[in-house]
């Protein structure tokens, strides 16, 4: 079993596992998390989310970003300087705009979460892009 720094399981999930947590995701949901697509800008429900918490995989529920790195990239999707543990996110290049980008996803289950940009604030200079469908909110007790 490979396990983070911070003390999450990383294995990833099978095709199966997948399917059976997929089940219950809404047409939007699946489009953006197993078929890579883009939630419309300035319509996420986490957008202007201020509470004290962790954003989750919606997934498969790895942790994937603390309220603690959240800013007002003026984007319209939420936006974070840092992941919650770097172990959590996957990194690959993505030209599918005739661009290159490089797209982030769950390690764990694969799903598509946004983009990362180099334009962010400090102290990472990073702008992780994130689709309010890709994840769940859990508010800090």
């Amino acid at each position: 079993m490979a396990v983070s720094a911070t003390g999450f399981d990383l294995t990833p999930l099978s095709a199966e596992d997948i399917e059976a947590k997929a089940a219950d995701l809404t047409p939007e949901e699946r489009e953006v998390l197993l078929a890579h697509g883009t939630e419309h800008p300035f319509c996420g429900t986490l957008l202007d989310n201020k509470k004290e918490g962790a954003y989750h995989c919606r997934l498969c529920d790895l942790p994937l970003f603390s309220s603690d790195s959240k800013f007002d990239s003026g984007t319209g999707w939420p936006s974070f300087f840092q992941p919650y543990d770097p172990e959590h996110i996957r990194y690959l290049e993505d030209t599918s705009l005739g661009r290159v980008r490089t797209e982030i996803r769950c390690v764990r289950c694969d799903s598509h979460l946004g983009h990362v940009f180099p334009d962010g604030p400090p102290p990472t200079g990073k702008r992780y892009c994130l689709n309010s469908v890709a994840m769940v909110f859990n508010e800090k007790a």
